[in-house]
């Protein structure tokens, strides 16, 4: 059974910076992709980054330039670096570990974290 572990939420007022964190229990790690998403109340769960196996990263515009997503192998984690926050990134966070289609342009996720709070409020 893979667990995903995310941690590093809270609450930041706008303009500030979170660092979220996510270890897995996942035997060869290195060879997946990992992504993080989010989701609000009432909406559908949104994809925010990917980092392939190999490092390639990718962003919804709506976080380009502000977040940054980066790979721990050896430690078998992945972390989203989130700044310039603003009120419209609010929602539940959910780190997901899967793999990218054959044209590698779309992200599956296959197993997921437990989601934790981001509130950017002042």
């Amino acid at each position: 059974q893979v667990q995903l572990v995310e941690s590093g939420g809270g609450l930041v007022e706008p303009g500030g910076s979170l660092r979220l964190s996510c270890a897995a229990s996942k035997m060869l790690f290195s060879v997946f992709a990992m992504g993080w998403y989010r989701q609000v109340p009432g909406k559908q769960r949104e994809l925010v980054a990917t980092i392939s196996n190999s490092g390639i990263t990718d962003y919804v515009d709506s976080v380009k330039g502000r977040f940054t997503i980066s790979r721990d192998n050896a430690n078998k984690s992945v972390y989203l670096q989130m700044n310039s926050l603003k009120p419209d990134d609010t929602a539940v966070y959910y780190c997901s570990l899967g793999s990218f289609n054959a044209n590698g342009r779309t992200y599956l996720a296959e197993y997921w974290g437990q989601g934790i709070q981001v509130t950017v409020s002042s």
